[in-house]
């Protein structure tokens, strides 16, 4: 999973994901040309973030709640956290009852177990280039038994 690429996707972000069966991106995708070269690679499950234009917002949407091999999983760009959501995102989360709730926006990797609300909640940070970031970041993991496992963190500093 990425977030906040602003434009930005180079061949070391896709190398960390060769042997991913999707990538998921929680916005601030920054173009319609970014999103189309990311699909060059994998599939993509996208959100579109507070950056994104008219283009991406036509291919995405503002969030995504799917399963993926029985876990529960619900994207949206602008989510905040456990213990600080966003206005209406904790009422989604305990409507939908997500087990991994997958927000991007901070430019700050983070991975927070939300004991309350009985999920896993994974910011990957910014895999781009532009922003106060001193590091570019991206995660993955498995899926098995309903439960993400073995995540792995990329980190990449920028030049």
């Amino acid at each position: 999973m990425i977030s906040d690429t602003h434009g930005y996707f180079d061949g070391d972000i896709a190398n960390f994901f060769a042997d991913c069966d999707e990538i998921w991106h929680a916005g601030d995708i920054g173009n319609v040309e970014t999103l189309d070269y990311i699909k060059m690679y994998k599939p993509v499950r996208a959100v579109y973030g507070n950056i994104d234009g008219f283009e991406v917002r036509h291919e995405c949407k503002e969030w995504l709640h799917f399963d993926c091999e029985g876990l529960g999983v619900f994207i949206t760009h602008i989510g905040g956290y456990p213990g600080r959501y966003e206005y209406g995102i904790k009422e989604l989360l305990l409507k939908l009852k997500p087990g991994l709730f997958i927000s991007g926006h901070s430019h700050i990797l983070k991975v927070i177990n939300d004991k309350q609300l009985g999920l896993l909640h994974i910011n990957p940070g910014a895999a781009g280039i532009s922003g106060f970031h001193h590091v570019q970041t991206a995660v993955r993991f498995t899926v098995e038994d309903g439960q993400p496992k073995d995540l792995e963190i990329w980190e990449k500093k920028r030049e």
